[in-house]
């Protein structure tokens, strides 16, 4: 999946059809590298969204955008307040067949006089940036990610300085008339497949569109180009032409493509893709819809994962000390096992005082213990009487001793600690918002993890809300996302006589089936179990316990870490789970 230089022609076709003339109302700045434009057109109200994310740069018309503004405006924010809020959009272009977006704002400067700035979208992955010029000499105003000397020597991006576009690249705009000479002549020049010459050899065109061509050309796409017969390489050009035409014309056909068994988006494009001819394809009239519907969850997944690294770090590190702990108390457990040998040898010195002599350093004596009635060793300290070295086994026998029960207890308290913050790791992954991030900050703040202020409030009202799934029965199925969510639909949401569900010494999220007094069908339990298989640490194992019970056998100690409870007179049920059910059963309950 790519905006290559097809979407993003169709992405600027359909701004200069709905923004042209527009007024640009208000500037907001909701991260670092995303800029929303509100914009009034034709009594219409539009969200221009402008990202230059590194893993999802983008520009699109946004319909349901609900990021939260920062409460003070970033700088970059307040000079595009400055210089474009209250101006007119005069134009809106694609730079070459790049995947490069110039808008221009004409506006009123302080001496009310009509200037136009430029703001160049540059979407080029990791080097994606906002870039505010001034059109008339291409000066740089500011820019979302300044570039300076220290991090490319080719081309800085910094105020006052000169925009230059990025370095061309060697292959031809297929938007120009390109005859079959010139086609075949740019291939032959390229050795390997034929998918990959279109898309080395022609600006703009991505992978997924150079199978394309092959596809309606009906041309295997893998084909060498050495080895492609005239009449294959005819049938190309003329999808190649066709398709070009279409995109000079504006004639686009934006689709999505989804694996519903997995309920999973696999490609998009501005064109049909009817190489995909046996998946579901939706189609739209607007490009912008198609990039909204894929980013609106990849965005807030990625844009998690960067905010909660430093916590994913810091909560490792701590696991990776108390793995070290774990190993260390298993050691001394197994050492503290042999205690019995201490007390053996202090008996014997005793049994055969008479036979040693301070001064000794070792007595060889006949073991009574050992069936076998074998000669035994005895390491003495040659400064203290026999008495004194027995004494010395009688005390170190019984340090040993008390240090097995200690020890078991200690690690039963690490176990216990380990639990937990691969619980934490694992509400981190199925964080779907930032707000069930908060939560999770929230949560290792007041367990002591994190510093920060801890809220005195004792209860605090739910903030996220859980998974919710239909069973083929028709039960609820409720799924914790992280110890908070799983406290309260144990605690709070959970009736009596409700199945309450969890993977057996695995973390996972707690599952509850809403039995409404009903009784539940072993099909139902079946579900439950996958779930709470699938939302635990073994995703992707097969043939994982999950333990069930009615939730009155469910207890939670004083003084439990949240999401830590126990229970007793429970059931296992063991089973592998798959994506497709879980898909199936989330398509069921959004169907209601």
């Amino acid at each position: 999946m790519a905006l290559d230089g097809l979407v993003i022609h169709s992405i600027v076709d359909e701004l200069n059809n709905k923004l042209l003339g527009g007024k640009i109302d208000k500037v907001y700045q909701p991260e670092n590298d995303e800029v929303v434009l509100h914009i009034r057109n034709n009594k219409e109200n539009f969200k221009l969204v402008l990202s230059c994310s590194a893993s999802n740069p983008r520009v699109y018309l946004a319909n349901n955008y609900k990021k939260e503004n920062p409460i003070n405006a970033p700088m970059f924010c307040m000079l595009f307040r400055k210089y474009i809020q209250g101006g007119n959009i005069v134009s809106v272009s694609q730079v070459g067949f790049e995947r490069i977006i110039k808008i221009s704002v004409e506006s009123l400067d302080e001496l009310k006089e009509k200037t136009t700035k430029d703001i160049i979208i540059e979407i080029m992955g990791r080097h994606s940036n906002i870039i505010l010029t001034h059109s008339l000499d291409n000066k740089i105003i500011d820019s979302a990610k300044r570039i300076p000397p220290s991090v490319s020597r080719v081309r800085q991006i910094l105020p006052g300085q000169t925009y230059i576009l990025p370095p061309a690249q060697d292959k031809l705009n297929p938007i120009d008339n390109i005859d079959i000479n010139l086609f075949t002549d740019t291939l032959s020049s390229f050795d390997g497949s034929i998918f990959k010459g279109i898309y080395s050899k022609f600006l703009g065109i991505s992978p997924v569109i150079a199978k394309e061509i092959c596809f309606r050309a009906n041309v295997n796409e893998n084909t060498l180009i050495n080895e492609i017969s005239s009449n294959d390489i005819n049938e190309v050009y003329k999808e190649f032409n066709n398709l070009f035409e279409d995109i000079k014309n504006n004639t686009y056909n934006p689709s999505m493509v989804i694996d519903e068994s997995i309920d999973k988006v696999l490609d998009f494009s501005c064109i049909n893709l009817s190489q995909f001819s046996n998946l579901s394809i939706i189609n739209d009239d607007s490009m912008s819809k198609i990039l909204e519907n894929y980013y609106a969850t990849k965005d807030i997944k990625d844009r998690i994962h960067q905010r909660s690294s430093d916590l994913r770090k810091s909560i490792s590190i701590k696991l990776d000390r108390l793995y070290n702990k774990l190993n260390k108390q298993e050691k001394e457990l197994i050492d503290s096992e042999n205690a019995d040998i201490y007390k053996v040898k202090g008996e014997l010195i005793t049994s055969y005082i008479y036979m040693i002599e301070k001064g000794m350093e070792s007595v060889e004596v006949p073991n009574f213990y050992d069936p076998e009635y074998k000669n035994i060793k005895i390491s003495l300290n040659k400064n203290l009487t026999p008495s004194e070295n027995a004494q010395k086994y009688f005390k170190k026998y019984n340090k040993m001793k008390t240090a097995k029960k200690e020890i078991t207890s200690q690690m039963e308290i690490t176990k216990e600690e380990v639990n937990y913050l691969e619980n934490i790791l694992l509400s981190i992954e199925n964080c779907e918002n930032i707000a069930e991030l908060m939560d999770i900050r929230e949560e290792l703040t007041k367990v002591g993890y994190l510093r920060g202020k801890v809220n005195s409030k004792k209860e605090i009202k739910l903030t996220t809300k859980p998974h919710e799934f239909i069973s083929s029965d028709g039960f609820k199925i409720l799924v914790g996302k992280n110890n908070k969510q799983n406290d309260h639909l144990t605690l709070k949401v959970a009736s009596n006589d409700d199945i309450w569900m969890h993977t057996k010494n695995i973390p996972g999220s707690h599952v509850i089936i809403k039995t409404e007094g009903k009784e539940v069908s072993d099909e139902t339990i079946f579900e439950g179990a996958m779930l709470a298989a699938y939302f635990s640490k073994s995703k992707l194992s097969s043939q994982v316990p999950v333990d069930y019970t009615k939730k009155k056998n469910i207890k939670k100690p004083n003084g439990a870490k949240p999401g830590m409870v126990i229970y007793e007179t429970n059931h296992t049920i063991y089973v592998t789970p798959t994506e497709e059910l879980v898909a199936k059963l989330k398509i069921k309950s959004e169907s209601i």
